[in-house]
């Protein structure tokens, strides 16, 4: 499961309505996002994505079907669900590709799943988190590795790992997501032997909403860094696992345009995609939970 993007320019006000609950947005936040598709090529390649992950993933597992099921757009999880069931589909394990389980995110994925399962009496079980999975700190031990290439030196690099931005409130609920983005992190640093003080956490593509939102956000953090007199920053989005609009403009437009104006020398880490390294690790994940 994913979470979906338009397929077109034009899909854009129906994708925004159906995020926001079928509350149909103004015609400015409609023409921003839109903006934002266009700096990135007009559309986003997850779609296209998650199908390549889905196809590879189901080559490598031999013998068991996989399917494709998107949270705000075609196909809907349920529309998946309900396909399973006609390809005579009796049991089934669903996983969220978002690593950090919490209860505003990846739980919200599961429900939908487990009601359109219960209707076809198909017994479906589900990953809820896999952020410290050994075999995704590794693939991401290679991606940063790769990384770091592109840097005159490796020595003076401070390390910001990111995650997509939630309410405040999930902090009242004990929501487990800040912990397990901040343990994500600290594997991988240690891994890498990264000292303590090199690295943070930050927050990025928070929504545009009156209620407070984790922070710090990753903006902020580049101008403090900048302030400190750091030069060079690898962005690791550890909560991501493909391009979307959340990489590829909220990181390669907004976050390289600050980094520009302060004359910082900023990379980020590729996205997994289809890599095999990253197939790899859903494999090991869904073998451990069949």
């Amino acid at each position: 499961m994913a979470y979906g993007s338009p397929d077109r320019l034009e899909d854009v006000e129906d994708y925004f309505t159906h995020i926001r609950g079928g509350r149909k947005p103004k015609a400015e936040e409609i023409e921003n996002l839109k903006e934002r598709y266009r700096k990135i090529g007009g559309v986003s390649p997850l779609k296209d994505i998650t199908f390549r992950q889905a196809k590879s993933l189901e080559e490598s597992l031999n013998g068991y079907k996989v399917y494709v099921g998107m949270k705000h757009w075609y196909p809907f999880i349920h529309e998946t669900v309900e396909r399973m069931a006609l390809d005579g589909i009796k049991e089934a394990l669903g996983i969220v590709l978002a690593p950090h389980y919490s209860r505003m995110s990846v739980e919200m994925y599961i429900q939908e799943a487990q009601r359109a399962s219960e209707k076809f009496s198909m017994n479906m079980k589900f990953v809820r988190s896999w952020y410290n999975h050994p075999s995704f700190i590794k693939a991401w031990k290679q991606l940063i590795n790769e990384a770091l290439g592109r840097f005159p030196s490796k020595e003076d690099v401070f390390f910001v790992f990111t995650a997509h931005s939630l309410p405040e409130r999930i902090l009242q609920w004990n929501d487990p997501y800040p912990d397990q983005i901040r343990e994500t992190a600290k594997l991988i640093a240690e891994a890498l032997r990264i000292p303590y003080d090199r690295w943070k956490v930050a927050y990025q593509s928070a929504g545009h909403t009156n209620e407070p939102w984790l922070g710090p956000d990753v903006l902020d953090i580049i101008d403090e860094l900048a302030s400190e007199g750091y030069k060079n920053i690898l962005i690791c989005p550890v909560g991501f696992v493909s391009d979307h609009l959340e990489i590829l403009y909220d990181i390669d437009v907004e976050c390289k345009e600050k980094a520009r104006e302060l004359g910082i020398h900023l990379e980020r880490t590729r996205s997994f995609n289809d890599d095999p390294i990253f197939i790899d690790a859903l494999h090991d994940i869904v073998i451990e939970n069949l």
